[in-house]
């Protein structure tokens, strides 16, 4: 007994040292606490849990612990102790609950009883803890306001908690939540019974039946999502937000009440600013999940604009803005950073058809008020609404920007700072159309503004204004502006070079080198005249700016000579090849002290790139020096974490991290910083083994083993993107160790592969597999795979085929919605467009199977078989017939005589489809019936004689555009039938 004293004591002690300010302290409680086993620390815990008389914060501390070990660790711990133990943790836990006294250690307690229900539900749903659920029941009919509490705060954290029982206790439940809801005595119990409505709704978000049920408990949540707020409370308005972007649809029987409460919340200045932000929040996260339902309330949208305006106005007097020489980033707790993401993504959502005629008036008196806050707001607005009015404004646009860019010459230089923004993002919105308007007015009205020497803030920012317009502006169009753009940019160069050096300013310098390497970039070989002008500077920058301060102008100008360098290509550099390269190669060796944030990493990696493409087999030579740094970076590893409700919000203003949410009260976090640099990582070990070739060969092993478990990094796109890109490029590169070697490469990347067609969520990247997976099968050839592998990707195959025609119906569907109109239509254009794309990567790969297997794939190809033919029915629309029929022409050229056998699926159709109205279709049937002659054989020669005269009378009748309608020329068409009357011809 006294053994077991002690050991509880020394437990107190290890608590008090895991909350120990000292690192080193902290650190050596945390191993020891590790190794203490699982029921051990499950005995400790919950006697310090149970210790009244121990500090507060030891017991807060072991509260979290026990939940943590619960969430983390229960199959580990929990099933290995005896039953009685089981049971004794079980009452325990329910009777610490009754006793507790202090209101924010009870919770913590639930928290843990919670994490133990969640737990002890089995796979059959079967609820394993039936007195847990006895006791959410007295409780929450208590008149102990504690227990109230308890109960609903349970629930809140696990809505899950009746598993298989939820339907039978469903009025029980909603019993029980109006019943809270509507004690009027107790603030608290009404707040926690609205969190826990909106948690049990979001815990079924896909039982429709069951918000119809709960539908009349949405005035009563409305109203304490009214009254917490003003109780300094943003718990349930932030449920509400949730709801919004989850389950929109289960507000549809009150939206109007939503709206009207969340318009209200966000105008009311006595509100702190993250709740006004909040409530607006509720209305722009609507526009993007609900945009057809919000189109109809357009009065709300209406009065919600200069809300957000009045928001975007909300700007502080800052002296020393125009000249700080370090840009801090943006304040996204700010009302002016609110407004402008608000009004940016509502414009998005709800269409420019909507939004633009609400907003225009608004925008024009702002921007003729005499307070430059309301001059700076107009023009921002412009700047956020661009990309989603982007339909409508293209129509007004030359009246836009002769406006806009009168205030590059406005009296305060913020205003002059906001123009500049504007004009930036238009040229970025709606290039290259811009560029070919205005190029002109507004390369003259930039340069000029770039001379605003008493301003850097202005200057810098409209040197980025003049990155955007060069980044997509068409050659010969800055052709003519390049002497004037060079002089310029080339004085203020030498202008801000000097102020680094005598006031050590560098914001303008930076932009202007970045400036200066877009120009180039466009430019290309016509900025030779120009290089050595800039050439001595930029190495002097690179040579020179060695502080930590100067990181990123190092960085900038080091990726300016690159580009200058790609631009002018081999010849012209080769005179600075050698001197910029030792620069880079002392940058280089110094890799390994840069820290994580260094900008100067990202900058390197894609300099070096660069440099690959210009020197081309020469740079192989430094590849070992480039390799080590660049596989460090592309093997980051981002810190992730499953974090619950309570982690998370002690870890939400930490540098960095970002958080999806899983449900249950779980989410999973993710730390983002080095995610970019990797992805950029990835993408230039796919340029080396694009442009060195067999020059890469001695690093394709390593790469490959990064690049293959990089298909399933799902933190980033693009690293997925670069990883498919790499694997027929590195099957390229290794061809010159012989076919061994070859066939390894391959064995380790195939399954792989094929597994990543099934799994991969995101269609963009989805279509990049499987067009490298289709090149990898054309580099590998006859009998690169086996029989399993053709079994699974066979049923991959026929799974996105059955998908294709299930979407096509749903779209369907949802043209029958209630809330359907023209801009639903466009975004089910847009799903549709994906569809069709990630079908024309289905025909790539049987393209590429058939080249390499020929007939032998024939019985493989029968399970697909029907669902290519439903592709080419009549009724489908045409890109289904194209690519329906590009697959059979497929079949034709490469399976024939065999193919002869599914003639009958293809014959009548390609005929039939060589005058449709689609010119795709006619081209997909016309070069099918060409490839029947060339390669078809005997069995297809009296269909090609018979089909000859169909088509001769088809292009000869005097009413065949009447009959067989073609919108454009009929010489695509008659090309392709080349091979089919020659055939015939030489037959003859």
């Amino acid at each position: 007994m006294a053994a077991a004293a002690a050991e509880q004591q020394q437990f107190y002690l290890l608590l008090g040292n895991l909350l120990s300010p000292d690192n080193v302290v902290r650190k050596q409680a945390e191993e020891t606490y590790e190794n203490i086993p699982g029921q051990s620390k499950i005995t400790f815990l919950l006697q310090a849990i149970r210790n009244t008389t121990a500090a507060e914060e030891a017991r807060q501390m072991a509260a979290v612990l026990l939940r943590r070990l619960l969430s983390s660790a229960f199959d580990e711990v929990y099933p290995t102790l005896p039953t009685d133990v089981q049971t004794a943790i079980k009452s325990e836990l329910l009777m610490i609950i009754q006793m507790e006294t202090q209101s924010s250690m009870r919770k913590k307690i639930c928290d843990i009883a919670a994490e133990l229900a969640r737990n002890l539900i089995d796979e059959d749903g079967n609820n394993q803890w039936p007195e847990g659920l006895k006791f959410l029941f007295d409780s929450v009919s208590s008149q102990n306001m504690g227990l109230r509490e308890a109960a609903l705060h349970i629930f809140w954290n696990f809505p899950g908690i009746f598993g298989n029982q939820q339907q039978h206790y469903l009025d029980v439940i909603k019993r029980m939540l109006v019943q809270c809801m509507q004690d009027q005595e107790h603030p608290s119990i009404r707040t926690l019974s609205a969190r826990a409505t909106a948690a049990f709704i979001l815990a079924n978000e896909h039982n429709v039946a069951l918000f119809k049920h709960f539908a009349d408990l949405l005035p009563g949540f409305l109203q304490a999502v009214n009254d917490s707020c003003y109780q300094n409370d943003d718990s349930v308005l932030k449920s509400l937000v949730e709801i919004a972007d989850t389950v929109p649809k289960y507000l549809r029987p009150h939206l109007e009440a939503t709206l009207q409460l969340s318009l209200k919340l966000c105008g009311d200045t006595s509100l702190n600013n993250m709740q006004r932000q909040l409530a607006l929040e509720v209305i722009v996260t609507l526009s993007e999940t609900a945009a057809a339902m919000l189109r109809k309330h357009t009065s709300i949208v209406a009065q919600t604009i200069p809300q957000m305006l009045a928001m975007m106005v909300d700007l502080e007097e800052d002296e020393d803005w125009a000249n700080a020489d370090e840009l801090e980033d943006d304040d996204f707790d700010s009302n002016a950073v609110a407004g402008e993401s608000a009004l940016d993504r509502m414009a998005c959502g709800l269409g420019g058809k909507l939004v633009l005629p609400m907003i225009k008036e608004h925008i024009m008196q702002m921007l003729q008020n005499p307070d430059w806050k309301y001059r700076h707001a107009g023009l921002m607005a412009l700047s956020a609404i661009g990309e989603g009015c982007h339909q409508q404004m293209e129509g007004i646009l030359n009246e836009i920007v002769n406006f806009v860019l009168l205030f590059l010459q406005d009296p305060h230089p913020r205003v002059r700072y906001a123009a500049c923004n504007a004009v930036g993002q238009m040229a970025t919105d709606f290039a290259p159309g811009f560029q070919k308007k205005f190029h002109e007015k507004v390369i003259a009205a930039l340069l000029q503004t770039m001379e605003d020497q008493g301003n850097q803030r202005v200057q810098a920012h409209a040197a980025a204004a003049l990155i955007n317009f060069t980044e997509d502006c068409p050659k010969s169009l800055l052709i003519p502006y390049l002497d004037n753009l060079v002089k310029h940019l080339h004085s203020i160069m030498v202008l801000k070079l000097q102020e680094l050096i005598q006031k050590g300013t560098k914001l303008v310098l930076e932009q202007v080198v970045t400036s200066i390497a877009s120009v180039a970039d466009t430019a290309e070989e016509k900025f030779v005249p120009y290089y050595d002008l800039f050439m001595p500077s930029l190495k002097h920058i690179v040579e020179n700016a060695v502080q930590k301060e100067l990181r990123l102008l190092r960085g900038k100008t080091i990726e300016c000579i690159s580009l200058i360098g790609l631009a002018v290509g081999k010849e012209k550099f080769m005179q600075d090849a050698s001197d910029v390269m030792q620069l880079l190669l002392k940058t280089q060796t110094d890799f390994s002290d840069m820290e994580d944030d260094d900008p100067q990493i990202s900058y390197m990696i894609s300099a070096w790139a660069r440099m690959c493409k210009i020197l081309g087999k020469e740079f192989q030579q430094y590849l070992p020096v480039v390799m080590g740094p660049l596989m460090k970076t592309a093997s980051i590893k981002p810190e992730v974490a499953l974090l619950d409700t309570q982690d998370m919000e002690n870890m939400s203003d930490d540098d960095g991290w970002e958080f999806v949410n899983l449900g249950d009260q779980q989410s999973f976090g993710i730390k983002t910083a080095g995610l970019e640099e990797k992805s950029t990582a990835c993408q230039m070990l796919v340029c080396y083994a694009k442009e060195l070739k067999e020059g890469f060969v001695e690093y394709t092993e390593q790469v490959v083993k990064l690049m293959v478990p990089l298909l399933k990094f799902y933190f980033h796109d693009g690293v997925r993107v670069a990883a498919a890109e790499s694997m027929p490029l590195l099957l390229e590169c290794a061809r010159v160790r012989g076919p061994e070697y070859l066939t390894q490469m391959w064995h380790f990347m195939c399954d792989a592969l094929i597994k990543a067609i099934g799994t991969e969520p995101d269609s963009d990247v989805l279509s990049e597999i499987m067009h490298s997976f289709a090149k990898c099968i054309e580099v590998m050839g006859d009998g690169c795979l086996n029989n399993e592998h053709f079994e699974e990707l066979g049923g991959i195959l026929k799974a996105k085929l059955e998908e294709h025609f299930k979407n096509q119906e749903l779209r369907q569907v949802k043209r029958q919605d209630e809330d359907y109109d023209e801009q639903v239509e466009e975004s089910l254009q847009d799903e549709d467009d994906n569809d069709v794309y990630i079908l024309t990567k289905v025909s790539d790969i049987l393209h590429s199977i058939f080249s390499s297997y020929k007939e032998k794939v024939l019985p493989w190809f029968e399970q697909l078989l029907p669902l290519i033919v439903n592709l080419i029915c009549p009724h489908r629309p045409w890109p289904d017939r194209q690519w329906g029929l590009c697959i059979f022409d497929d079949v034709v050229e490469h399976c024939s005589p065999a193919s002869f056998k599914y003639a009958e699926y293809f014959l009548r159709p390609m005929l039939q489809y060589v005058c449709d109205s689609s010119p795709e279709v006619r081209q997909a049937a016309a070069y099918g019936l060409g490839v029947m002659a060339q390669y078809g054989g005997d069995n297809y020669r009296p269909f090609c004689t018979g089909t000859c005269a169909y088509v001769a009378a088809c292009m000869c009748n005097p009413v065949a555009p009447t009959l067989f309608p073609f919108p454009g020329p009929k010489h695509d068409t008659l090309a392709l039938l080349f091979p089919l009357f020659t055939h015939l011809v030489h037959s003859i």
